[in-house]
């Protein structure tokens, strides 16, 4: 699904990400774990074609096996959801369009973009999903943040895509609504989807996540099965402090020493 191989990229004049490589295969459940800074939210943007890496020999950034990914194609086969985009997404915009807008990867609603009946269907059932009918045409700014980061969940579901992509998930959510929005995650892999995620926080790591790449300044410095890489040791390396790590049924928790 991605193969990322030797790259540099810039963030305005800085070096985020140097040499740095990646593979994920389809079907692949992975976390990328790491402290603020590491280069996670870059890796995403450069996944998603919102930054490009500089040109040179042997490096590459193929996704489906292809360099010359069309937009349209990759906005249906692969589903984005961001704290930025919650940040940047036009406030006046009612629910039941903030999903539809997803057909057309714009972010507020545009006369000119009408979607199907069918499309509507689809989005009120992705509505009755997350548990938000009752508010179709509430706008945008109205809704609490757990509310919209899991409009934007369905917004990025409205193609039916083969993965998701997620930075920081539950960032920012109480939590009940960090619980609704890991247990819709839950069910999308239960749906043989794949899924990426981007997050500091291994609480975020779903029991159907099999793959987890620690990312330090740019760098991958660990990268294997979850219960490999989640240690105490090497989350303690990572964050530069002591933690523990316990782990329930599948969840992972941090404790500090």
């Amino acid at each position: 699904m991605i193969d990322i191989q030797d790259v540099t990229v810039y963030q305005q004049q800085t070096p985020v990400l140097q040499h740095f490589s990646l593979r994920v295969e389809r079907g692949e459940r992975v976390a990328i774990l790491g402290p603020n800074g590491a280069g996670k939210s870059t890796l995403l943007k450069l996944i998603s074609r919102e930054l490009y890496p500089v040109v040179r020999d042997g490096s590459h950034v193929r996704l489906y096996g292809s360099e010359s990914v069309n937009l349209w194609e990759l906005r249906s086969r692969i589903g984005f959801v961001s704290h930025e985009l919650q940040e940047d997404y036009t406030p006046y915009t009612r629910s039941l369009d903030v999903i539809l807008s997803g057909l057309f990867g714009a972010i507020g609603q545009h006369d000119h973009l009408q979607a199907s009946d069918e499309q509507r269907q689809r989005a009120i059932g992705l509505l009755q999903q997350i548990g938000l009918i009752d508010q179709e045409q509430q706008m945008f700014q109205r809704l609490s943040t757990g509310q919209k980061r899991r409009l934007l969940l369905a917004r990025a579901l409205i193609h039916q895509p083969e993965a998701l992509i997620l930075d920081e998930p539950a960032n920012g959510l109480d939590m009940g609504a960090a619980a609704l929005m890991l247990k819709q995650m839950r069910q999308f892999c239960q749906q043989n989807g794949s899924m990426l995620i981007a997050t500091h926080h291994v609480d975020e790591i779903i029991p159907e996540i099999e793959r987890v790449v620690l990312l330090s300044q740019g760098t991958v410095v660990a990268d294997g099965p979850k219960e490999e890489v989640l240690t105490g040791a090497n989350l303690s390396a990572l964050y530069q402090t002591p933690l523990e790590i316990s782990e329930q049924n599948g969840w992972y928790r941090l404790w500090h020493c």
